[in-house]
């Protein structure tokens, strides 16, 4: 029997543990992003139950953003500003880790999805990878050479400003830029472009084609900044709107230009593509965080 590990996602609507044996995931555990002593405490309380009867041999924690990586800084494991009520400057990982001492690694959700989709999906033998979560908010998680990317802070693609489509005067959600791809595309966006919750939207509604444009020009944006050989789409709006996928690599293709010799109508279909893993990817990111932390523990 292998050591087991533990994995927590910490999204920002929803929050998962999940313990594994191997590739196995033994047990779970979902519960919604409140408060965050009361989250996060629930959590802990599940890391802690796992431990007492198996020791663990590492922990993975992937958190949404912004959140403090590097653990030579003195706000390391902290939520950084963000616009979730409550949970700016939030020790996350003093929190989640409160009565143990076992190797773990934090890093971000989209990021942990990148490894699991890397190992385990949709980006198997890919040496660059980008997944990007369209949900409650758009992220996006980096992998060169396998490894994810971190330098003073983690990539915030959902944050960039791009081209807008032509008659698109849709002012956007973001709190702090208005019109980035956030504040375009994520659920809430969505929500208030169209009038009504992003569920509810019907798939032949007219307006689909300007988020597709938006889209498309993230993938672009994509592919000149970081050289990815692949491009995984994962999250609510992405996975429950699967219409979306030719649209958007047709307006990449269209904004590319040619430019890139790689990319055309024939190959952007093995270059952006869903994520294999589903919701999977998120806590089996988490799980090959903590493989990696179990790893590195001296003998």
């Amino acid at each position: 029997m292998t050591a087991p590990l533990a994995g927590i996602e910490l999204g920002g609507t929803k929050a998962i543990a999940v313990l594994s044996d191997g590739e196995q995931i033994t047990a779970r555990h979902a519960i919604p992003t409140g408060a965050p002593d009361e989250t996060l405490g629930a959590l802990n309380g599940f890391l802690r139950e796992w431990d007492a009867e198996r020791s663990l041999a590492g922990i993975g924690i992937a958190s949404f953003g912004p959140v403090a990586l590097a653990r030579n800084s003195a706000d390391f494991g902290h939520i950084l500003k963000t616009p979730k009520p409550g949970w700016s400057g939030v020790g996350v990982v003093r929190l989640l880790l409160e009565g143990m001492e076992r190797p773990f690694r934090l890093d971000t959700d989209v990021n942990a999805a990148a490894l699991a989709e890397h190992r385990l999906g949709a980006a198997r033998g890919c040496d660059s990878v980008c997944y990007v979560t369209i949900g409650t908010g758009v992220g996006g998680g980096l992998l060169v050479g396998g490894e994810p990317v971190h330098g003073a802070m983690h990539p915030e693609l959902g944050h960039l400003s791009l081209r807008r489509v032509v008659g698109d005067d849709f002012p956007g959600t973001c709190g702090f830029h208005g019109d980035c791809i956030e504040g375009l595309v994520s659920g809430p966006a969505l929500a208030a472009r169209f009038g009504m919750p992003a569920e509810a939207i019907a798939d032949d509604h007219p307006g689909w084609g300007k988020v597709a444009g938006d889209l498309g020009q993230l993938a672009a944006a994509i592919l000149l900044t970081t050289s990815a050989e692949r491009i995984v789409l994962g999250g609510s709006v992405a996975l429950g709107r699967p219409f979306l996928l030719p649209l958007l690599r047709a307006e990449a293709v269209r904004a590319l230009g040619r430019y890139l010799p790689h990319v055309d109508a024939e190959t952007i279909g093995e270059i952006v593509v869903l994520a294999a893993l589903g919701d999977r990817a998120g806590p089996m990111g988490a799980i090959e965080l903590a493989r990696r932390a179990s790893a590195e523990r001296p003998d």
